[in-house]
This record gives structure tokens, C-alpha cells and sequence, in this order.
């Protein structure tokens, strides 16, 4: 079948939809697995629901679960099932009186025919566009083999096919030995994962396994299950945005940081400012931030390590103006839980605040709370990378905070290198001078652009920022014990505090 003779069907939750490149082909039979909890009933009810929200007729078709169990899961959801047959075939209460129970034939002769038949009978009687069959766990085990198992599936996929129905079927991988029968003879196939991690609230992601035909998004792809249903976080292909951008530059309004830059921040760029814990890194963040928003333009952080409040204060006691532009909505402040948010859903958060929040500045406060959410290093640079290439063709302006560890001396690190992947990197160090601890800056790269390749002195103080004239007549400053030599600059460059 060609892209454009198929016919779609919505599977209720838009980001599978996005995943499967519009939602399921019509007419065929789909493959739902996942072990117990990771979601397959609240992602059937959504697909129903969202056929009966066309008028189409429906049928859930229950081998294990009770009607009043779904009804309840779908009132934890705030859902109506108005719309749809529920058809309740699970064992009688009946069954556990011994002398009720069959002993001479097996299940397959009798229970299996007898339990199909019912739910056929119901199919024909109603005609429904989309059907879900809970679960296959219960017809493995009436089939009694392999053979019979797959003999049964390919009869069915037969006669709902016939039958012009979109078939959903659940399998719950209780099985001790899995195969996979079912999943060749599906037209498509999407694996539910739950994970749980030794910290944290467990993970979710999806994985479409096959669908024949279509040109679905691979990988994983991570959801959350929340009051109103599944929600799912395609994985972000940067590939997929590509457009002209322009590369204006974006200053923070302090005439020596821009001139160390070389005018400012362009547009379509990442910035990554590293040095140690009160360095001022998020300071000098969230000056770009209020020098665009006075501008006009709307930006939006990402807090893994403060608390808004924190930072508003802090900002507001160096005369950072952040307040007002919140309180107007040019600027937009989240704090992130790491251990709460999955990474794709972050994704997914800077996706919506450049898309419809139309953000031209973001900033990412800090790589290392960034890390805790990431199973590993790799996985953070691959999907960094992806999230920095999207950012850049929508010409956002992009603000990284990446935090060394330790404060003073040479074998300064992060826990994950991302200087390669930035366009331009800003280091604060700490350094010692007549018996004080003071600060400096420097831009150590730039692409595209000039710079100063000086170090200068940086300074919070005085309720402002200030960035100094270059430190000369000192070698070794970012050592963190600079040697004062008055070979190589003269006389000594006066600080900030003796200038004034």
C-alpha cells in the first residue's frame, strides 16, 4: 500500500500519532505488549474513545479485566466510556466449584471455541470500526500450543479483516517463554517498557517494533501515564526542522562582557558558560536573558539546581531585572526535578516554549542536573546534540551552565564534556591575589565570530555585575595562584574597586 492510498485511523494520543506518521492503518490488526502497569488498557480506552468521539461504533473485548474494573479505570482518568461495548468474557464465579470444572476435554476444545464465538457473534452483530481484544495471555493459555495459539491469531486477523475492523490487540508478556508469533502476524507491533530505577519514580518509554508500510520514527521514545491518560515525547530528530535562520547578534547589554564576545550571543548558537559553584554563571544567564526580553523578545530557563524564587532574588540584588519581564510573560522560569521529569519530556518542554511560546533565548541551568536524568553519559551527548541542532535552525540563542567540580586549581572537570558541541564557551575561575579570592573571565572559543582572547576580572558586587579590564602583568591566573610578572604586562592592571 502506498503513503497515499493509506488510510488512517487516530490512536487517541497525539504523540503516537506523530510516531506512526498519523496513526494506525485502518483495517488492520496492531500488536500492544508491555508488562502489567506500563499502560496498555489506558492507551486501548483512549483509542476507543477517540473512534466513538467520530461516531463510530466500538467494542472493548475483556478476557481478563471486568467491565466495572475499566470503568474505574477510566473514571481515575475523568473519562465517560459513553460510546463504547464493553464485552465481559471473564471466567463465571462458577468456576470454582470443582464440580463445575471440565476434566474430560481440554480447554482448547471447548472453552476456546465457545469464548470466540461469543466475541465473533458480537463483532457481527455490531460491525465495529475498532475493537480491542484484553488480553492474549488468556488465549495462549485456552489454546493449550504454539499451533493452535498461532492457527487462532491468523483466523481472527482473517475474520476481522473481512470485516473492515482496526484491531488492537493486548498482551501482557506474562508468558514464561515469549515468542514471537503474534508479532510476525500483526501488521504492527508497539512495545510498552516500564523502568525502574534504584532512585526515583519508574520510566516509560515506547518502541514501535514493526509497522509494515509506513515510515514511523524509531527509538525509544519516552511517556508518562497521568490523570487524563498516556502522554507520550517523540524523540526529537533535529533533522526533521530544518529552516533559514539569521545570526543577528543577541548583547547582554554590559558593554565589557559583549566586547569579550565580540558584540554578544548570535542567534542559531550555543553558548556554555563553565566554572566553579558561585562563579556567577547563572547570573551572566539570566542578563542575556533580561537584555532580550528588554528587547522584547521572549526567553525561557530551565532550572535543574535553584529554585526560581532564589534566582529572582539574586538577580533583583544586582539589578538583573527578571521580575518584571516574568510578571509581563516575556520570560518563563520551570523548574526541573530531575528524578521526576523524563529527558524526552524536557525535550518536550523547550519544543513547546520555542514552537508556541515562540522563544528566541533559552538557557539550560545546569548540564549537571541535566546528567541525573540521563541513564549515561553517551546518551546525554547524542541526545544534547540533537537538541542543540534543533535550537540552532529555529535560531534560538541557546545558554548551557555546566559547573566544574572543586573551586581552585588546575585539574578542574565537569561530569560531562560538552565544550565540543558549543559554539562558543565562557570559563569563570576563582584565582588568589593579595590575600583575596577574586574572579575571573574569558571567552576560551567562538566559532564564526571574533572575540577578545583576553582574561578579565569579574565581580558581583556593589548590587551590579562587573567585568573589568584585562588582567595584565599576571601569568598563571587560571591555575587559581597567578604570579604577578612585570615582564609580560608592565604595570599592574588596576581592579575594578581602584579604578572607581
Amino acid at each position: 500500500m502506498t503513503d497515499s492510498a493509506r488510510e488512517v485511523v487516530s490512536t487517541g494520543i497525539a504523540g503516537i500519532d506523530d510516531i506512526l506518521d498519523g496513526g494506525f492503518t485502518r483495517r488492520r490488526l496492531v500488536l500492544v505488549e508491555g508488562v502489567p502497569g506500563s499502560g496498555k488498557t489506558t492507551l486501548a480506552l483512549q483509542f476507543l474513545r477517540a473512534g466513538a468521539a467520530r461516531g463510530e461504533p466500538v467494542l472493548y473485548i475483556t478476557l481478563s479485566e471486568t467491565a466495572e474494573e475499566l470503568v474505574a479505570v477510566a473514571a481515575s482518568h475523568g473519562w465517560s466510556l459513553d460510546g463504547i461495548t464493553i464485552r465481559e468474557l471473564t471466567p463465571p464465579e462458577a468456576e470454582l466449584d470443582a464440580d463445575e470444572q471440565n476434566t474430560m476435554f481440554h480447554p482448547a476444545e471447548i472453552e476456546l471455541a465457545s469464548t470466540t464465538s461469543l466475541f465473533l457473534a458480537d463483532v457481527e452483530r455490531m460491525k465495529p470500526t475498532c475493537v480491542v481484544l484484553d488480553s492474549l495471555s488468556e488465549l495462549r493459555l485456552l489454546a493449550g500450543g504454539a499451533l493452535r495459539y498461532r492457527r487462532q491469531i491468523l483466523a481472527l486477523k482473517q475474520f476481522f479483516a473481512a470485516r473492515q475492523c482496526t484491531v488492537m490487540l493486548l498482551d501482557d508478556l506474562t508468558a514464561t517463554d515469549r515468542d514471537l508469533q503474534v508479532q510476525s502476524i500483526a501488521h504492527g507491533a508497539i512495545l510498552l517498557e516500564q523502568l525502574n530505577p534504584e532512585y526515583g519514580s519508574e520510566r516509560r518509554r515506547v518502541r514501535v517494533v514493526k509497522y509494515r508500510g509506513v515510515q514511523f520514527r524509531g527509538g525509544y521514545h519516552d511517556y508518562v501515564i497521568r490523570r487524563g491518560g498516556l502522554e507520550v515525547f517523540p524523540r526529537l530528530v533535529a533533522a526533521e526542522h530544518r529552516q533559514e535562520t539569521t545570526r543577528a547578534k543577541l548583547p547582554s547589554d554590559l558593554p565589557e562582557l559583549d566586547s569579550l564576545l565580540g558584540g554578544g550571543i548570535e542567534e542559531g548558537t550555543s553558548t556554555l558558560i563553565v566554572g566553579a559553584a558561585g562563579t556567577g554563571k547563572s547570573t551572566i544567564a539570566a542578563q542575556f536573558v533580561a537584555a532580550a526580553a528588554a528587547r522584547g523578545q521572549c526567553a525561557s530557563m530551565f532550572l535543574f539546581d535553584e529554585r526560581p524564587q532564589t534566582l529572582l532574588s539574586r538577580c533583583a540584588d544586582l539589578q538583573v531585572d527578571l521580575d518584571r519581564h516574568v510578571d509581563s510573560g516575556l520570560v518563563t522560569i520551570q523548574q526541573v526535578d530531575p528524578v521526576e521529569l523524563a529527558p524526552g519530556e524536557f525535550i518536550h518542554a523547550i519544543r513547546h516554549a520555542v514552537e508556541r511560546g515562540n522563544a528566541r533565548v533559552i538557557v539550560i541551568d545546569s548540564l549537571n542536573g541535566y546528567l541525573s536524568a540521563m541513564p549515561a553519559e553517551r546518551h546525554l551527548i547524542i541526545q544534547l546534540h540533537e537538541l542543540l541542532m534543533y535550537l540552532g535552525q529555529h535560531g534560538v540563542a541557546t545558554i548551557l551552565i555546566g559547573a566544574h567540580q572543586g573551586l581552585i586549581g588546575a585539574q578542574m572537570n565537569t561530569p560531562v564534556d560538552a565544550s565540543y558541541l558549543a559554539d562558543a564557551v565562557v570559563l569563570l575561575r576563582y584565582f588568589e591575589m593579595a590575600g583575596e579570592v577574586r574572579q575571573a573571565i574569558s571567552v576560551v572559543k567562538k566559532r564564526g565570530s571574533k572575540h577578545e582572547r583576553s582574561i578579565r576580572e569579574f565581580r558581583l558586587d556593589q548590587g551590579r555585575i562587573r567585568v573589568g579590564e584585562t588582567l595584565r602583568g599576571f601569568r598563571g591566573i587560571l591555575t587559581g595562584v597567578p604570579v604577578y610578572d612585570a615582564l609580560t604586562g608592565g604595570e599592574r592592571t588596576r581592579t575594578p574597586d581602584e579604578r572607581a
